[in-house]
């Protein structure tokens, strides 16, 4: 057979991710500050689109992501366009698995990558330069080391919520007592959990004053010794310029105070100072949940984080009277188009956000009426199979959103836990529940029968638990309980049995 080029016509079918279905995807994971800022740009370069104002008789009734759509729960939101009723958004249900197509079509993230920031909604490849060059944002940072240095879920939790609670100095001004209660959790939980963050980079961040700032500073060198004690609870002899007084308390010679002046001036005050060169964003809850008179959970949308934006069909009328050449209407018509297509997406945008975030609390309604300790393991693929969507989906809707409950404003990406399986085959337990009923075994226990890890594993097992005896010593171990040989000994001397 001679080989010679030729024309072959074929038919086929393919998957093809039209311009207005990536743009979908991206409002998912926009936060509410990035929707608001896309949005502005839209209204500013399309002509037909308005904003919702309050008695705008020449606007249609056809608006992007209004309160004013919701049921009188609150659970669900209305989409209508052009006489249609639109499904929350689930791109990816129609897609599947064909998540690397996507990214090569959109330079959008995978499914489960976590992401603090868009790459920009018109497509546009990021600036790799910049983004090394830009040093990242404290929040990010800091859980960044949470990732690597915390595997208890409840605790990774915990620290979470005080992560949101730095001020922009580094400081955690919040009381822990009012913290604890928030969360449901024991104060001593949450001080230990604080001990962890104090550790983390940058030195001094999460402390409760200057002091304090100063003085993880200086155990962080290493140089936190008695005279260093005494001369950071005292400085503020130093702010009055009494150093004479100072250096009697220290009880060190002059050559020794002034290098420790020296060192506490080299100290940073303010450590997370270093980042704010980075974009932050105030958190702004895009669903507000709260307790009805019956006692059950009424959540619905923010309606000040919903863009108010319409098509305004009277002022397309006009100028569609008025075009004549073919370019005037083909223009027109895209324009159309676009703030058409723009209206239904942040419509199902809202729906899709409100749904996951309903499902959400149905599945941690522990956590919002107990605490803690009542949070259940959870995935992304429970709530999209509970809501009939892709995990990609609930992954992209979960990230850069906030919820306002009793309890505080959490990231919904917060709720996801691990689990541990159930000895009779029924729900899983949640991690944190297991190490709570593990402390309160030993807690209990008397000085004649300490419980070993293997005891432990009994009980929990005719409790309904199955878990492995190493899993009990990792737990024990990460809530600073020695072993059953330690515990016995100190048990055996505190009551003089020796």
């Amino acid at each position: 057979m001679a080989l010679a080029p030729r024309l072959d016509l074929r038919q086929s079918q393919s998957l093809v991710i039209t311009p207005q279905l990536q743009q979908a995807i991206k409002l998912l994971q926009l936060s509410s500050v990035e929707l608001a800022e896309y949005v502005e740009q839209e209204l500013t370069s399309n002509p037909l689109l308005d904003t919702d104002e309050p008695n705008d008789e020449g606007a249609l009734t056809e608006s992007g992501g209004n309160a004013d759509d919701r049921s009188e729960e609150g659970m669900s939101v209305v989409d209508t366009v052009d006489g249609q009723t639109e499904a929350p958004l689930d791109v990816e249900s129609a897609v599947e698995d064909n998540e690397p197509s996507l990214a090569d079509e959109g330079g959008m993230d995978t499914a489960n990558a976590e992401t603090w920031g868009s790459g920009g909604i018109d497509g546009e490849a990021p600036d790799l330069d910049r983004a090394v060059a830009e040093a990242p944002d404290l929040r990010t940072h800091l859980l960044q080391q949470l990732n690597l240095s915390v595997a208890d879920a409840t605790d990774r939790f915990i620290a979470g919520f005080l992560i949101d609670q730095l001020d922009d100095s580094g400081y955690l001004r919040i009381d822990l007592e009012e913290a604890a209660q928030q969360l449901g959790a024991e104060k001593a939980r949450v001080e230990r959990v604080l001990v962890l963050l104090q550790a983390f980079d940058p030195a001094g961040v999460f402390a409760r004053d200057l002091k304090d700032c100063l003085r993880l500073q200086l155990l962080d060198r290493n140089r936190y010794d008695p005279a260093m004690e005494l001369f950071v609870q005292n400085i503020e002899l130093l702010a009055s310029r009494d150093v004479k007084k100072l250096r009697e308390i220290c009880g060190v010679s002059a050559e020794d105070f002034q290098d420790m002046i020296a060192e506490v001036r080299a100290l940073n005050p303010k450590p997370a100072l270093q980042f704010e060169r980075s974009h932050t964003q105030a958190i702004i809850p895009d669903v507000i949940m709260s307790t009805r008179p019956n006692g059950t959970w009424r959540v619905e949308l923010n309606s000040d984080t919903l863009p108010r934006v319409l098509v305004n069909r009277t002022y397309v009328a006009d100028i569609g009277r008025n075009t004549v050449s073919k370019a005037d209407k083909e223009f027109l018509a895209e324009r159309l188009q676009s703030a058409n297509w723009l209206v239904k997406a942040l419509n199902q945008r809202a729906e899709t956000i409100l749904k996951v975030a309903s499902e959400l609390v149905k599945q941690q309604d522990g956590f919002f009426r107990h605490g803690v300790t009542h949070l259940r393991p959870l995935i992304l693929r429970d709530v999209a199979d509970a809501i009939e969507m892709h995990e990609s989906t609930v992954s992209r809707v979960t990230t850069n959103k906030y919820m306002a409950t009793p309890r505080g404003i959490f990231e919904l990406k917060y709720f996801f836990t691990q689990g541990l399986a159930s000895a009779t085959g029924a729900e899983a337990h949640s991690a944190e529940a297991v190490r709570h009923r593990i402390k309160t075994l030993i807690d209990n226990e008397s000085v004649t029968e300490v419980l070993s890890d293997d005891s432990i594993v009994d009980i929990l097992r005719k409790g309904g638990v199955e878990v492995a005896r190493r899993t009990v010593a990792k737990y024990r171990d990460s809530l600073n309980i020695p072993s059953s040989v330690q515990r016995r000994r100190d048990k055996a001397a505190g009551f003089g049995l020796r």
